[in-house]
């Protein structure tokens, strides 16, 4: 999943083992999107929440250049050690966005947002339109209410729920995602399946 809130204790120790459960290769919706991208000639992105990188070297190899946002330390040095270290990576949460003042042509933001709280959701999606290029186009992966985990752990608020112990997630429908990200060009929909039932959000800036 993408990696850009605030962690449990736990999770720097725990990264390694995290790394081997995902692999080193990129999820179904990284590669839906490297196709999408690739079509539409998108030559800049930014991928909030890149974690070690297993999502961004796809791009990469389509000669896609890649800025990445991730908050883990031990995530970063693991996308260098890997990946290279020719992908610039912020170091921070991304409920502080901007890092940069770059325009890009494409925004691919996988797994990360349902575990913002409503506020956050909202910063982030404007904090990704606000530096997508005229035409550009921002792509979400959010995880579905169809999932089993929907319902579980203990409520927060509506559709939202902690799963684990201070990691909260907020399970998506149609008619959230029409008011999350309604006014910022969202123009496709997609239901697909990897880990869990997921939507892939496509917008465009107008």
């Amino acid at each position: 999943m993408g990696s850009n809130v605030e962690k449990p204790e736990f999770w720097e120790s725990s990264f390694t083992e995290k790394q081997e459960m995902w692999g080193f290769k990129p999820s179904k919706s990284a590669v839906l999107t490297k196709d999408f991208f690739v079509s539409q000639s998108v030559k800049k992105i930014l991928i909030p929440g890149i974690g070690y990188g297993r999502n961004a070297q796809i791009f990469k190899e389509n000669e896609i250049e890649v800025t990445g946002i991730e908050i883990s330390k031990t995530a970063i040095e693991m996308a260098r050690k890997h990946y290279g270290g020719d992908i610039v990576i912020h170091h921070g949460s991304v409920t502080d966005m901007p890092f940069d003042s770059n325009q890009y042509d494409g925004i691919f933001c996988y797994a990360l947002i349902h575990l913002l709280d409503r506020v956050e959701r909202n910063k982030l999606i404007r904090d990704c339109y606000d530096q997508l290029l005229d035409g550009g186009y921002m792509i979400f992966t959010v995880i579905s209410k169809d999932a089993h985990s929907y319902g579980q752990g203990k409520f927060v608020s509506q559709d939202r729920y902690e799963i684990f112990e201070g990691i909260n997630m907020f399970f998506y429908d149609t008619d959230s995602i029409f008011n999350e990200f309604g006014e910022f060009g969202l123009f496709e929909v997609i239901e697909i399946n990897e880990s869990q039932p997921f939507f892939l959000i496509k917008c465009k800036k107008r």
